[in-house]
């Protein structure tokens, strides 16, 4: 869109995981505004597929929440220059300690284009193969598996909410047909 121009950005924290900055932008009438912009390095996500047809979970407690929350396994970059597919198998044998024969591209999710760049690329991970969990030392995470149809359940009560949760399992329940 014409009109729009970034005057300035200043750093205003660093996190672990973000970066927050402020921008003074010129808008389209003249006038400039000071909009928040968080940085994030980028995410891969996994919607990992059992040979029965359940989908491997895992549940976590969620500090923004204060709760628990059941999503897909999931995690950040190691640096904006790794690639997602790289960081969605060991995101998978990190979290659920299984492996994958095969990893397909699913979708591509922006969680929250308002204010940060965050880009989630979802993966479809099949022919799971057992192996040990790799946590984290402040991970906790318990890995269960439900069908398709009882995930779409939960979405549509609420009780899943997690964005890219919620897009990668009606996004794989659409494009296998499976329910």
């Amino acid at each position: 869109m014409e009109g729009f121009r970034r005057l300035k950005r200043e750093l205003v924290a660093k996190g672990h995981m973000i970066e927050y900055y402020q921008d003074t932008m010129q808008i389209p009438n003249g006038n400039t505004a000071v909009w928040d912009f968080i940085r994030h390095n980028g995410a891969a996500a996994v919607v990992a597929v059992r040979g029965d047809g359940k989908l491997l979970m895992v549940r976590q407690y969620r500090n923004a929440l204060e709760r628990e929350t059941l999503e897909i396994p999931a995690g950040g970059l190691n640096g904006e220059q790794e690639a997602t597919e790289t960081a969605a198998y060991r995101e998978l044998r990190e979290e659920t300690g299984f492996g994958c024969r095969k990893m397909e591209f699913l979708l591509t999710l922006r969680s929250t284009v308002a204010f940060c760049n965050e880009k989630i690329d979802i993966y479809v991970a099949s022919g799971l193969v057992p192996g040990e969990q790799h946590l984290d030392e402040n991970e906790f995470i318990q890995v269960e598996a439900y069908t398709p149809q009882e995930l779409t359940e939960m979405i549509y009560a609420g009780t899943i909410q997690d964005s890219k949760t919620v897009c990668g399992i009606l996004a794989y329940v659409k494009k296998y047909g499976v329910s």
